[in-house]
C-alpha cells in the first residue's frame, strides 16, 4: 500500500473512531427550589432525536466524585450505567442519574438536555429497585415524558396498568433471571394482562449473586442486543 493511500486509511479509521466515541461530562442542575440534580451526559452526535435517562438499581447511587466537567472515572457494574455508551448515536444521547421517584428531578434533566439539544422524545429508563421508581414516575409524568422503559422489574410490575396512559410503557426481563424479586413472571404477568409490550431476553453468563450486575439479571454478556432491541422499540413509537 503506498503512503497516500495508506494515509487516507489512517484518516478514515481516525475520523470513524471519533464518530463512535463517546463525549461525557457531569453536570449539575439546579431546581427552583435549590435542589440539584448531577447526572453524566454521554453524547455522540449534536442533533439527536431522543434521549434515555437511566437509572441505577440497587440503592440508585449514582458514584460520581468529582466536579463537574469532563468525566475521567469509570462507570461499571450496573446494567444500566455500564451500559450507557451503548444506548449513545447520532440518535440518541444518555442521561444517567441517581434513582429518584420526585418528578420535577426528572423533568429538570429533560429540559437540561433540550436546552442543549433542542426538543427530544425522552424515555426514563430504571432496572431491577429502580423500577419501583419508573413505576412511581407514571403517572405524575405521564405525556410530559415519551416513555418508561422497566428492565429486570421488581415484581410490583404485575399491577401496573399502562392502558389509560398517554406515555409508553415497555418491560424488560431475561428469561432465566433468578433474582427472588425481579423473575420474569411479574413483567410476564403485565403483559398477558394488559398487553404491555414485553422483550424477553435469553443468552449470557450468569455470574455471582442471582440479584446482582453481572448475574442473568443484569443481562451479562447480552447487553448490545438488550440494548439495541430496547432502541428498536423506542424508534418503532414515532
Amino acid at each position: 500500500m503506498n503512503k497516500c493511500l495508506w494515509a487516507s486509511v489512517l484518516l478514515l479509521f481516525f475520523q470513524v473512531s471519533s464518530v463512535r466515541a463517546a463525549a461525557e461530562i457531569v453536570t449539575t442542575v439546579t431546581l427552583a427550589n435549590g435542589d440539584t440534580v448531577r447526572y453524566v451526559l454521554t453524547s455522540v452526535g449534536s442533533a439527536p432525536h431522543y434521549a434515555v435517562i437511566l437509572m441505577p438499581g440497587g440503592r440508585g447511587e449514582l458514584p460520581i466524585h468529582q466536579p463537574d466537567g469532563v468525566l475521567t472515572t469509570k462507570l461499571t457494574a450496573n446494567f444500566l450505567i455500564r451500559s450507557r455508551q451503548l444506548f449513545a448515536d447520532p440518535q440518541f444521547v444518555a442521561a444517567s442519574t441517581a434513582a429518584t421517584s420526585t418528578p420535577t428531578h426528572i423533568l429538570a434533566i429533560k429540559q437540561d438536555l433540550e436546552r442543549r439539544f433542542g426538543p427530544l422524545s425522552v424515555y426514563v429508563v430504571g432496572t431491577s429497585r429502580s423500577t419501583e421508581a419508573t413505576q412511581a414516575l407514571a403517572a405524575p409524568l405521564d405525556g410530559q415524558v415519551a416513555g418508561f422503559v422497566h428492565t429486570s422489574s421488581m415484581t410490583g410490575i404485575s399491577g401496573l396498568d399502562p392502558r389509560k396512559l398517554r406515555s409508553r410503557h415497555l418491560l424488560v426481563a431475561h428469561k432465566l433471571d433468578a433474582c427472588r424479586v425481579t423473575r420474569p413472571a411479574g413483567a410476564i404477568a403485565s403483559h398477558n394482562s394488559y398487553g404491555t409490550d414485553l422483550i424477553l431476553v435469553d443468552g449470557g453468563k450468569s455470574v455471582g449473586d442471582d440479584c446482582g450486575p453481572w448475574a442473568y439479571h443484569g443481562y451479562n454478556g447480552v447487553e448490545k442486543e438488550t440494548i439495541d432491541k430496547i432502541k428498536a422499540w423506542i424508534l418503532a413509537g414515532k
